[in-house]
């Protein structure tokens, strides 16, 4: 079980990032926000769990020992596999997941490609009593709002998003959180942005939801 990487970063494009350990680059799937999150050049470390399938060894990792926890109980639900997992944690915190548990709310999970109505049910079943809500943190050091809008934009077209569609998705992401917040209130976070946006697009507007769906099959066996 390899369960951290600790190197350089090689590349980070879209849910992939590479590490350089020991002379090989190792490729590790992760969500938009932890990809954005890294720098190439610079070293990086990640909490990480290894997939064995009859025909891949698929390594996932996360900032935080947190994410890969909920990642580890997501795979562990009647039909969602890796791929799944790591798009509820692409569309929603793990404190979001504690607290859409905790409250019965299986449209929190709806909103990701590839979870239908009764998977959504299922994953709330299945983790009720796993998990814990805990106090939201108070992101450091927001970027300013063209910086975060330029970084989201960048990781939806990493993603597979057309430049217009990933442009609107966050002109109308953006314009929801200062309407909710108050033109005095600092720029949001860009992994809070980036969510909001995956969230506001939806499985049904992304171009790759065929792929997406023909992949669930893979996941779940």
């Amino acid at each position: 079980m390899i369960s951290s990487v600790r190197g350089l970063v090689l590349s980070a494009l879209g849910s992939t990032v590479v590490v350089e350990v020991g002379g090989i680059g190792l490729a590790v799937q992760v969500t938009p926000a932890t990809a954005l999150g890294v720098r190439i050049n610079d070293e990086a470390r990640l909490m990480t769990t290894l997939i064995v399938r009859e025909d891949s060894l698929t390594l996932y990792g996360f900032f935080t020992t947190e994410e890969l926890t909920v990642f580890e109980l997501l795979v562990g639900v009647t039909g969602v596999g890796p791929k799944s997992a790591l798009g509820v944690l692409a569309v929603l915190t793990p404190n979001q997941i504690a607290q859409a548990v905790a409250g019965d709310d299986d449209g929190a999970f709806r909103k990701v490609s590839g979870i239908g109505p009764k998977t959504a049910k299922l994953i709330v079943l299945s983790l009720t009593g796993k998990l814990a809500v805990t106090p939201a943190s108070t992101p450091t050091r927001p970027l300013g709002a063209t910086s975060v809008a330029a970084s989201v934009q960048a990781a939806l077209i990493g993603l597979g998003w057309s430049e217009r569609v990933a442009a609107e998705a966050v002109d109308d992401t953006l314009t929801e959180l200062a309407d909710a917040a108050g033109a005095d209130s600092a720029p949001p976070a860009v992994a809070a942005v980036l969510r909001l946006a995956l969230g506001r697009l939806g499985p049904a507007a992304h171009h790759a939801t065929g792929a997406a769906a023909a992949s669930t099959s893979k996941d779940r066996s």
